[in-house]
């Protein structure tokens, strides 16, 4: 049975990937599919966030020996996750059978403007001051989805999780910290597909296909995906995971 280990990316936790996992259960019946928060979010809410990507990975792997969860393992990871995934592929590459990427960026690889899309820094910004949580979940929703429909459940649900599992300030700058300081390999260091999302406001989908170029490794593209693409379209992203998985053992 293969491990699929899932990770999201900046102050985000499991609660967010919503019904992706079964999606993606649906297309890997034979997978046993692992949520993982990074440290300081969701149920790791009580630790201090590293000021590297490296440490960061360190913890996850120290979570799934607590699990008694042997590698080898696959990574499916987002955005700031992604990174997470790429430096435990790097430092492990004997407990990584494939990474996953989804709208990730690499500093050394894409600049700051691809890597944050100056259309959305004023929502940003915006978001760094205190504010009601549906109306700063509603901001989130705007910024990184394209097609899912914004319900107000959906909102709902998510200013539940912001107020009953905040992450602190200090934590979420040490994220941002450590992903811009984070330098990648300069090859894909183990198997790897590159997912992302064509209509991406927050993370240019250049970004990706930088990643895909240097690392000569497959890609996909959703033609009108946002950046949390399993959110806008879990099923097309568990397809092309599915789709890839039995040819992954080189480029394409």
């Amino acid at each position: 049975m293969t491990t699929w280990v899932l990770l999201r990316g900046l102050t985000r936790e499991t609660r967010h990937w919503r019904g992706f996992p079964e999606c993606l259960v649906r297309e890997l019946p034979q997978a046993r599919v692992v949520l993982l928060d990074l440290p300081g979010n969701g149920d790791l809410l009580g630790e201090v966030s590293p000021w590297s990507i490296e440490d960061t990975a360190s913890r996850c792997r120290a979570v799934l020996r607590q699990l008694g969860l042997p590698p080898p393992y696959s990574l499916l990871a987002m955005s700031l996750g992604g990174m997470v995934a790429t430096a435990w592929a790097a430092g492990h590459p004997e407990e990584v059978a494939a990474c996953v990427l989804v709208n990730t960026s690499f500093g050394a690889f894409s600049p700051l403007h691809h890597r944050l899309h100056p259309r959305s820094w004023p929502s940003l910004v915006r978001l760094l001051f205190p504010g009601r949580p549906e109306v700063r979940e509603r901001r989130i929703f705007q910024l990184t989805t394209r097609l899912a429909p914004a319900s107000d459940e959906l909102i709902r649900d998510w200013a539940a999780i912001r107020e009953a599992r905040p992450v602190s300030a200090g934590n979420a700058w040490r994220q941002l910290v450590a992903a811009a300081r984070f330098r990648p390999p300069r090859a894909a260091p183990v198997p790897t597909l590159i997912l992302a999302g064509g209509g991406d406001r927050l993370v240019d989908p250049r970004c990706s296909a930088e990643i895909a170029r240097r690392w000569h490794c497959s890609m996909a593209v959703h033609p009108t995906g946002g950046h949390d693409l399993p959110l806008d379209d879990g099923g097309w992203v568990a397809r092309q995971v599915a789709a890839w998985c039995p040819a992954r053992a080189g480029p394409s």
